[in-house]
């Protein structure tokens, strides 16, 4: 027997779901958006840095890499003027800051630190 209460737990449960589809990220985690273009130099030279970023953080930090020549309809929602564009976000979506052009990993960690978002190696 399905009581109302199961019922309510699975609308609340699939609407959390539904919202949480479209973004492209599973869990409330901060978030590092970067908006590029694979054939942009800089960007090139970007994605090896946030790719480790995306290994050594796993499940601490979401890495994201929107292509704005592949996918103009993605990008135009994060508003960059040129590319790439780096956006960080806190856990609950608020974006928290943006930089454009080459970012280095100890810049783009440290721009974490200073935001009071400490990624240690040691942590697991």
């Amino acid at each position: 027997m399905i009581t109302k209460t199961f019922i309510g737990k699975m609308l609340v449960t699939g609407l959390f779901l539904l919202v949480g589809a479209g973004t492209g990220f599973s869990e409330p985690l901060p978030r590092l958006v970067d908006v590029g273009a694979d054939k942009c130099i800089p960007c090139i030279k970007m994605a090896p840095i946030l790719d480790q970023l995306r290994e050594d953080f796993a499940g601490r930090l979401e890495v994201k890499f929107v292509d704005a020549w592949k996918n103009r309809e993605e990008a135009s929602g994060y508003k960059v003027r040129m590319i790439p564009t780096q956006i960080f976000y806190s856990s609950d979506g608020k974006e928290l800051f943006r930089h454009s052009g080459f970012y280095g990993r100890e810049e783009i960690l440290g721009k974490w630190r200073e935001l009071g978002y400490v990624f240690d190696l040691k942590q697991p």
